[in-house]
């Protein structure tokens, strides 16, 4: 556009709305149109005419207000199916500073509930499309097993224990413990005095509540690292806030020093802001000398900056903690950091079953059992669709339709609303679900056994012509790479999840109105490639989504 009407405007290209319309499609003449006070149409008409030129269209036409539709060559489509091909592969990792992805969080002494599968798998995929996309990622569980919880824990077993050493109590009955301590202390309010008490001598090291501690932490993560297995999660560091223990001193007497940190009401060590932010002022350290989240954050922001010199840190939380993210990076600006982008991954609540998920009154909904459910669940649906699978594989199989159906049941809805699991839309294998796009990936792997098509190539082919069907699952698959690239860029893992359901949408429409292993050449050759091509898609993009597909159902 600059070199006809010295505009330098870059052109966007898009698929269109209609895959039937092109290829691409853009709408950069309106843009220019208002920039050289001309009419869009007249502005089309010469972009349409550079472009006819170029080698790889076939055809440009203009529609309605001055958008521009370019339909590219057969050759040009399979170029790009190639460069589809290599998208389905991990990018080389570059040599540059990492991107830490913290995600999870659990508390110690308390087992998951189904909320934490928000952050934890949102966290995932946020943390696998980097480091498909060739990024240097470092993934932080960072866990809550420091504070007064601790003390209040002490307390309950001391008083209503059964006796036993800490180690051999069950995360059930820690938690039965917990629930005990607050339904007491509402009736005696000595309680809590007791539980602050019996956490300050943690911090201070007391020998026999140190063990006490490591006991809890011990049973937790045990139990914790076997949902984490079956949620295919894994983590490169887990620190917990106790890991921050002996860094926070020195951030405190920082920030006195230079004025940032000052006394506020009852000897407390406040930060403040200022009106034109709107944050209101943050503890950084109770008047008695306790430690808070926000102390332990900063030593963990420090910490980092030190240890792995990131560009940038990715913290995925729940919505609730929008208003402590801000003030926490508020906090470290104010202290003068060399800093990286540091960035809080808002992720919405989640309701189930109409149930409340408060651990404090003790009727949390486990996440092992809400996993069981959905395997128990899938199970059943798969006897009804008579598969022949058998014995220990149509357990593996239950265990990865299930929790692929939980999980794909979060991973397809936008992070930043809430969202409603219903057991119906996520168990079936119709419509939006993990089980459509598991079932629509062993359709494609069933027909490429029955052609013994190990090695998918898509060089070589040869085609004149092509069917709807096959134009529309071509111009669907060259998406793949940008969908790629957006999910990473923006954190948001629905719109890979909505695109493999698109795709599944397209290559069931394909292979069911055209014959593929019947097919004559050389359209068998190119249906068998847009098979193995659709496979290869939806095995990359479930896994980086955290979920399995099976070969066969």
């Amino acid at each position: 556009m600059k070199d006809v009407y010295g505009v330098n405007t870059e052109v966007a290209l898009h698929p269109p709305v209609d895959a039937l319309h092109g290829d691409l499609t853009t709408n950069v003449c309106m843009q220019v149109g208002k920039q050289i006070n001309k009419a869009p149409q007249e502005v089309a008409a010469v972009l349409t005419k550079v472009l006819q030129s170029m080698e790889d269209i076939e055809r440009v036409e203009v529609a309605g207000p001055g958008f521009v539709n370019i339909t590219l060559t057969i050759a040009a489509r399979l170029k790009l199916l190639l460069r589809v091909q290599v998208a389905c592969e991990p990018m080389a990792r570059r040599k540059e500073d990492p991107v830490i992805v913290e995600y999870s969080q659990p508390n110690i002494a308390k087992p998951l509930g189904v909320h934490h599968i928000l952050s934890t798998v949102i966290g995932q995929s946020v943390a696998n499309l980097h480091e498909h996309l060739g990024y240097n990622v470092i993934r932080i569980n960072h866990l809550g097993d420091w504070g007064t919880q601790f003390g209040k824990l002490a307390v309950a077993m001391e008083k209503w224990g059964a006796g036993k050493e800490t180690s051999a109590y069950t995360l059930d009955e820690m938690l039965d413990l917990y629930v005990r301590f607050h339904e007491e202390a509402e009736k005696d309010s000595t309680l809590e005095d007791a539980g602050r008490e019996a956490f300050k001598k943690l911090e201070q090291g007391d020998p026999a509540l140190r063990a006490f501690w490591a006991d809890v932490v011990k049973v937790t993560m045990w139990a914790i690292e076997k949902l984490y297995d079956r949620l295919h999660v894994g983590f490169d560091h887990v620190h917990g806030e106790s890991f921050y223990e002996d860094k926070m001193l020195p951030i405190i007497e920082e920030g006195r020093k230079n004025g940032i940190f000052t006394e506020g009401r009852e000897g407390a060590l406040i930060v403040e802001f200022g009106e034109e932010t709107g944050l209101p002022p943050a503890i950084v350290m109770k008047g008695d000398g306790a430690t808070i989240y926000l102390t332990r954050d900063l030593a963990t922001v420090r910490y980092r900056v030190d240890t792995f010199h990131p560009q940038s840190i990715i913290y995925v939380v729940d919505v609730a903690q929008q208003l402590y993210f801000q003030q926490l990076f508020a906090t470290v600006r104010k202290l003068g950091w060399n800093l990286p982008e540091l960035s809080h991954v808002v992720i919405g609540r989640m309701s189930f079953s109409d149930k409340s998920m408060s651990t404090r009154k003790g009727n949390i909904i486990q996440l092992e059992k809400a996993l069981d459910e959905a395997v128990s669940r899938a199970d059943k649906l798969i006897g009804e669709k008579e598969s022949d699978v058998a014995g220990a594989e149509r357990k593996d199989l239950a265990e990865m339709v299930g929790v692929g159906a939980f999980v794909y049941g979060v991973v397809s809805q936008n992070r930043k609303q809430n969202m409603i699991f219903t057991w119906d839309k996520a168990l079936t294998f119709e419509g939006n679900s993990g089980p459509y796009i598991q079932y629509t990936h062993a359709r494609a792997r069933s027909v490429l056994r029955k052609a013994d098509l190990k090695h998918l190539n898509l060089e070589g082919l040869t085609v004149s012509d092509l069917e709807t069907r096959e134009l529309l699952l071509m111009r669907r698959m060259i998406e793949f790479p940008a969908i790629l690239e957006a999910a990473r860029a923006e954190a948001m893992p629905h719109r890979l999840a909505n695109y493999l359901y698109s795709l599944c949408q397209d290559f069931n429409s394909f292979y069911n109105a055209l014959p593929i292993l019947n097919a004559q050449e050389p359209a068998r050759a190119l249906r068998l490639a847009l098979t193995g091509l659709s496979a290869d898609i939806l095995k990359c993009g479930a896994e980086l989504l955290t979920l399995r597909v099976p070969d066969r159902m």
